[in-house]
């Protein structure tokens, strides 16, 4: 192995694409992978979704998402799960990927291809094994199947297995005997209540295509009142944790899957240092005789170790709960998302993992777009978003952030070294694609029962922050209609008084001046008569700008209805007066020459600056500014506002 190690000049990066990592078969397999690439020092990618578990069809196209992220090239191999990927385009998709890609792949338990390389184990010989001793063995006769899914070549395999098992032993095959499934435990259930709906004779065995779903018919069978194996025998496939420590312990077949997954990383390696390697690789399962076909074992010798390894599968699962419960508990009380990161950073280190990452699409929180003046939002849900953030890179117990990243370099951070394993799961609400988690160095993800469940808060929690973020901006819209006026940019009366109504209170409690100017538009009614209201509303909007501009520091600005208008500002002096009236006359005659039409714009004010004492209203100030300025509108003529032709 030295000798080897010592040829390879670069550390190797391998992906793997998988789906459902937290079941026996996949993580089993994946172990395998690890321990060969921590072995040879190689860094492991895992592309992992949880796909096909709830029943949502938008829920798995969040999922599947995650294959989108990963870029051939940056990785030297590649190591297909596909036989775990159930939709037929995304496993068909990953598969044309592979090919153009060009880079050295192994599929484990798939389709021949003669483009890849294979590990395969031999499904038939243990299956048949297992058929001909419940017939030979147990004199079984009337049999039933619960078959996996057909486009999976293992559930083939196996199918095809027994059916020649019992043509050869002379025994029929009738279409109520046999029930195709998914591999699911429900399927069992179903396909228990199909046989018996049919009105056949009770089958002397049920042999079934996985382990899960003969415990689930072994269950089922119990509440009818059936015993197995004296009633009916029930045989399954995979030799899982579950089937050898049921009672009764399940007859099955034991498959290396370890070995498998080892097989499969060591194949890559070897093709890369340029050694000659087999292209397909056959191994070996073994039925395993137990208590469901009638063959008793002695698991006294056993107990010890399942009592341990019982208690520490309970334990496990205890504390991953309560981690699961107090970060739901604190996460729902986040309001912002930093607070939601400061949250999960907490109880990253729960996970027993050394680098956590939760990386964001740019725009995750969803952004708007105009279309045919009706606002419409736009998310992602094909891929990711060319740049990525990295807000919360939780290492070792150090925090820190990536503000912006290339999506193609997968990682916000660079892997430095090789022995390195990183699961990258999918972040998402329903089919919107918010970004994805990387978990790197730790079990997590293929130990616990609850990595699904965790993950799941998490995405529902940063999803509920990216609604109260959009809440906000309704909330702020409605604010701006209610308080702005749409034509002239500028407060509406209603947020002229709740402004104003905060300077008049601070005036008074610091026994300071106000400044208060009422400002009425000249011949408003003429422009409208004689040019239109377009014309009109322009006059206006050009005036408003006028105001608007004219007022700084502490002053806002209004329009109070019509053609009416209001300047109110706080900490006034009255040297002020003259020069913003001189600065409002200044700015409209520089609007009336730019803009060159055949009225003028005019106005007149009423202002004065005064203390506000504790009797003064607000509406009594603006009562005495509309007075002062009727005064000089009284001054002024008219026909001023027009030009002669």
């Amino acid at each position: 192995m030295l000798n080897y190690q010592e040829t390879v000049r670069q550390i190797r990066n391998i992906a793997v694409i998988v789906a459902g990592i937290d079941e026996e078969y996949q993580n089993s397999m994946i172990e395998g992978i690890i321990d060969c690439a921590k072995t040879y020092h190689a860094n492991i990618s895992c592309f992992a979704s949880f796909s096909g578990v709830i029943a949502s069809s938008r829920y798995d196209i969040g999922e599947y998402n995650i294959y989108e992220l990963v870029n051939m090239q940056k990785f030297d191999a590649l190591i297909l799960m596909t036989n775990t990927i159930s939709d037929p385009e995304e496993k068909a998709k990953m598969i044309r990927r592979a090919k153009e890609s060009g880079l050295p792949t192994v599929v484990l338990d798939g389709e021949e291809d003669p483009d890849f390389y294979h590990v395969r184990i031999n499904n038939q010989k243990a299956m048949r094994e297992i058929v001909q001793h419940v017939i030979k063995e147990h004199h079984a006769k009337q049999i039933c199947c619960i078959a996996g899914p057909q486009a999976n070549p293992e559930a083939r395999d196996r199918y095809r297995a027994f059916c020649e098992m019992m043509e050869e032993n002379g025994l029929t095959v009738g279409k109520n005997q046999v029930y195709f499934g998914d591999f699911r435990a429900a399927d069992g259930k179903k396909a228990l209540e199909t046989f018996f709906s049919s009105k056949m004779d009770v089958p002397d065995a049920i042999i079934c295509a996985n382990d899960a779903m003969a415990l689930a018919v072994v269950a089922e069978l119990e509440k009818h009142d059936y015993s197995v194996p004296d009633d009916i025998i029930v045989t399954g496939f995979d030799n899982t944790y579950n089937a050898r420590h049921y009672c009764p312990a399940l007859t099955t077949v034991s498959r290396p899957l370890n070995e498998a997954g080892y097989k499969a990383c060591e194949m890559l390696l070897h093709v890369l240092s340029g050694k000659e390697t087999e292209h397909c690789m056959i191994l070996d399962a073994e039925p395993v005789f137990a208590e469901s076909c009638g063959c008793c074992t002695d698991i006294s010798k056993n107990i010890r170790q399942y009592k341990k390894s019982t208690f520490q599968l309970i334990d496990d699962c205890r504390n991953d709960i309560s981690l699961l419960n107090r970060m739901t508990t604190e996460l729902a009380e986040s309001e912002t998302i930093e607070e939601n990161f400061q949250v999960i950073s907490h109880f990253i280190s729960e996970l027993d993992c050394e680098k956590y990452c939760i990386c964001l699409c740019s725009e995750w929180e969803g952004v708007f777009h105009d279309v045919l003046g009706q606002k419409e939002e736009a998310y992602q849900i094909h891929g990711y978003t060319r740049s990525m953030s990295a807000p919360l890179i939780w290492d070792k117990g150090q925090i820190r952030t990536a503000e912006n990243f290339r999506t193609e370099e997968m990682y916000p951070e660079p892997l430095t070294d090789g022995g390195n394993v990183s699961y990258f799961l999918p972040l998402h609400f329903r089919e919107r694609c918010l970004g994805y988690y990387i978990i790197t160095n730790g079990e997590f993800p293929i130990k616990s029962m609850l990595c699904h469940s965790l993950m799941l808060n998490i995405s529902n929690s940063i999803e509920n922050i990216r609604k109260l973020i959009h809440l906000g901006n309704v909330i702020h819209e409605l604010d701006m209609l209610y308080t702005t006026d749409p034509m002239c940019g500028i407060y509406n009366r209603n947020g002229f008084i709740r402004m104003a109504d905060q300077i008049m209170k601070k005036a008074r409690e610091e026994k300071s001046k106000i400044l208060i100017a009422f400002i009425d538009m000249d011949g408003l009614k003429m422009i409208n008569d004689n040019y239109g209201h377009k014309e009109g509303d322009f006059a206006l909007q050009r005036l408003a700008a006028v105001i608007r501009e004219s007022c700084k520091d502490t002053k806002i600005c209004a329009r109070f209805g019509g053609d009416e208008f209001i300047i109110f500002g706080g900490n006034a002096h009255d040297a002020e007066i003259e020069p913003l009236e001189g600065t409002i006359r200044k700015r409209i005659s520089d609007i009336n020459h730019a803009v060159n039409k055949p009225y003028q714009i005019d106005a007149s004010v009423g202002m004065f600056v005064t203390e506000v004492g504790d009797e003064d209203t607000l509406f009594g100030l603006i009562t005495e500014a509309d007075t002062l300025m009727y005064e000089q509108k009284k001054r002024k003529k008219t026909s001023r506002y027009l030009r002669k032709a």
